[in-house]
């Protein structure tokens, strides 16, 4: 299990709002987060500016990504009572 997957979690939900980029085909990349709507709305018009031909757009993110961390068949043990 890696050691700072918890401190992640925790921070993602300390910055429920995400600037989302839309990308071709269906996909997304996350872009940024923010704890405030209006720090989301701040960054995004700065992105528009910067980037004019990207598609951003902000979300409320309530189960932000966290990445899925694999038990092996081996880590596991039977317990009976």
């Amino acid at each position: 299990m890696p050691y700072n997957t918890g401190r992640r979690a925790y921070r993602a939900r300390l910055n429920p709002w995400v600037i989302v980029r839309l990308l071709p085909n269906m996909q997304r990349t996350i872009v940024g987060r923010f704890r405030s709507r209006s720090d989301a709305d701040g960054h995004l018009q700065c992105l528009r500016q910067l980037i004019p031909d990207a598609s951003f757009v902000v979300v409320f993110d309530l189960q932000p990504d966290i990445e899925p961390v694999a038990v092996s068949p081996a880590s596991t043990e039977e317990v009976t009572i």
